[in-house]
């Protein structure tokens, strides 16, 4: 589907309203997302967080896994999300920072008009009041995408940290559900505990200074949520 963005104004999108449904539907059936390191507490408790090198192979990026394979989301059930926590880069869907037009640094709230979010049935949640101000919903959405702006600017420091001290490891999860078919994670990588424990003091207080450390082991301790994924997807074969 095309995208339509716009910036978001009262004068524009008076009426419009944002569909706040689970499902593919709306654009939820996602393998995995973007998260951010600031993210990272908050999403360990339910997803395992993966690292992976772009096309180019010069920069990681951090993933939320919700699957082992492109369109599968294990945590869609019956029209509902099946966690605590959703990632940030799900939750603020159809909205993305923007610049101003000017370029003049000013981030804005933009909008995805194309998005199967937006609601065209007089159902959703409406973003602006009948005097035209935020609502309560589009607030949180703006606090939202502001988390997420600025765990994605802050993120390169991060990734440069593990980089420097060789602290990524590539990693391929094999897994055999329980009707023997084989599930694969090919083409990822986790952190180098090994390597992590080697680190001196120096590189410790560097890490630590930075506030790297404690997205570290938020990514290390969300690895035991991958039995986890082997479960929903054995609950999913088990109901046909």
């Amino acid at each position: 589907m095309t995208s339509q963005h716009a910036i978001l104004t009262a004068e524009a999108h008076r009426d419009l309203a944002v569909r706040t449904d689970h499902g593919p539907a709306y654009g939820d059936a996602q393998m995995c997302c973007i998260t951010v390191p600031s993210e990272f507490r908050a999403v360990q408790g339910s997803y395992p967080i993966l690292f992976r090198l772009n096309d180019t192979r010069d920069r990681f990026t951090a993933l939320a896994m919700f699957g082992f394979e492109n369109g599968e989301n294990l945590f869609l059930e019956d029209g509902r999300w099946d966690a605590r926590y959703r990632p940030l880069a799900m939750a603020i869907q159809p909205f993305l920072i923007g610049g101003a037009p000017g370029g003049d640094g000013v981030r804005q709230v933009h909008v995805d008009l194309a998005s199967p979010r937006i609601a065209t049935d007089g159902n959703g949640v409406r973003l602006f009041d009948e005097l035209g101000q935020p609502t309560p919903y589009l607030a949180q959405m703006a606090e939202q995408l502001r988390s997420l702006d600025e765990g994605y600017c802050a993120a390169p420091a991060f990734f440069a940290a593990l980089q420097r001290y060789d602290l990524l490891e590539p990693f391929t999860l094999d897994v055999t559900l329980d009707d023997g078919s084989r599930n694969r994670l090919v083409g990822f990588h986790i952190i180098d505990e090994d390597r992590l424990a080697a680190l001196d003091a120096v590189a410790l207080a560097d890490l630590q200074a930075a506030g790297h450390l404690l997205p570290i082991y938020m990514a290390i301790a969300s690895l035991a949520h991958l039995g986890d994924l082997v479960a929903r997807r054995n609950h999913r074969l088990s109901r046909g």
